[in-house]
């Protein structure tokens, strides 16, 4: 990861293992996470492997998502599930979100 990084935003998780996480690198100076963004950070780890932690971005804050310490050389495979599983929950929340608010407008109508 670069000096002047913070980390790396999630692009987008393929469904295919296979395919690689799509992240684009956030300079320190960066604003706080948009809701439903995920940052990773990884380093080495002090024995072995990498330790890699993700922060998401929450309506008012970010918050520690997870860690996983001294993670293996493939350890996109390893955080793989868990970043699939809460981008596509934070997706139907901004759908459900939108539909509530909407609804609201409506029957203020």
């Amino acid at each position: 990861m670069p000096p002047w990084a913070s980390g790396a935003l999630v692009r987008r998780v393929p469904t295919n293992p296979g395919q690689p996480i799509e992240v684009l690198w956030i300079p320190a100076t960066a604003p706080r996470l948009p809701f439903g963004r995920i940052l990773l950070r990884w380093e080495k780890a002090p024995e072995a492997g990498w330790d890699v932690t993700a922060r998401l971005g929450l309506a008012t804050t970010d918050v520690h998502l997870a860690t996983w310490p001294a993670a293996p050389d493939d350890w996109p495979h390893l955080v793989r599930p868990t970043l699939y599983e809460v981008t596509g929950l934070c997706s139907a929340l901004t759908v459900a979100t939108a539909a509530l608010e909407l609804a609201n407008r409506l029957a203020d109508s």
